[in-house]
């Protein structure tokens, strides 16, 4: 982990306060930033708009290509399923993530999707950068629904 890796992530976590379900993510190219998500499926009336599809969406608008070959996608969740298969396809280089998703998650906790050598490409991934913080926005989120239910 680089502070690199840090300075994204607490982006990616500034975004996730937008979201529905607090996850943010980021894709950044050439240490540019070319695209920011955040979960968003109830506006959005669509299921697949988790903040990794968008992210990816707008990147590849913004590069002209549906490849993105040398980015890196910055998420405050490790990816599911649906993320990560449009992660590969994308051709994403690497994924960097802060809190596991145990139920869910598909790059190295309940599934890894995304290093499988069945695949024609597999992504670096590193796991763990701000895990902490990363947990806890989602524990918080979580914590003040059931208080208001």
């Amino acid at each position: 982990m680089t502070t690199r890796d840090q300075k994204w992530m607490y982006r990616a976590l500034e975004l996730a306060n937008k979201g529905e379900v607090p996850v943010g993510a980021i894709i950044v190219q050439d240490d540019v930033c070319i695209a920011e998500g955040w979960n968003q499926p109830i506006a959005c009336c669509d299921p697949t708009a988790h903040a990794e599809i968008i992210a990816l969406r707008q990147a590849a608008k913004q590069v002209n290509n549906y490849r993105l070959i040398n980015a890196t996608l910055y998420v405050t969740l490790e990816p599911c399923t649906m993320c990560a298969g449009a992660i590969i396809q994308a051709r994403i280089k690497r994924v960097v993530f802060g809190a596991y998703d145990e139920k869910a998650g598909a790059a190295g906790s309940r599934f890894d999707i995304l290093r499988d050598t069945r695949h024609n490409h597999q992504v670096e991934c590193l796991s763990g950068v701000l895990a902490h913080e990363c947990k806890q926005c989602l524990s918080d989120f979580f914590m003040q629904r059931r208080l208001k239910i």
